[in-house]
């Protein structure tokens, strides 16, 4: 029962009714960072049986409206999701199988990089994707 506390706290936290599917999705979440909502929905229906990704998306666009969600999309694939919000941190990207890392803040704290020209915004956070090869993707010296 302790697992699921942080995530009934989470909810409580940020207003939100606590429900089977949001205290699902929010474990799914821990257990998977940087999932997409249709790998989520995967691990929810195992869980819980029968749940719409409909469903699904709409707990991961409360959770994020609440601040407990953050929403990423890089170029050229579906939005992802993770817990880990408000500290500013980047992301390592792999170019061959999508896998993502987090990277801490570059530079001191949010926003850690400043624009050159801010044009009056009021600029609260950066975002940093950094893009390679991961280690599993890389060939090693013995193929090369």
């Amino acid at each position: 029962m302790a697992e699921l506390s942080w995530a009934h706290e989470l909810l409580q936290r940020a207003g939100l009714r606590i429900t089977g599917p949001r205290v699902t999705v929010l474990r799914a979440l821990s257990d998977q960072p940087h999932a997409a909502a249709d790998t989520i929905a995967e691990s929810v229906r195992r869980e819980l049986g029968a749940v719409s990704t409909q469903a699904v998306y709409d707990v991961l666009r409360v959770c994020s409206d609440g601040g407990i969600v953050r929403r990423i999309q890089f170029a050229g694939s579906p939005a992802r999701y993770e817990l880990r919000v408000r500290d500013n941190h980047h992301h390592l990207v792999c170019r061959n199988c999508g896998t993502v890392g987090d990277v801490d803040c570059a530079m001191g704290g949010a926003p850690c990089l400043e624009p050159s020209a801010d044009l009056g915004f009021v600029v609260d956070e950066s975002e940093v994707v950094f893009w390679g090869t991961c280690p599993q993707c890389r060939p090693t010296k013995e193929h090369v």
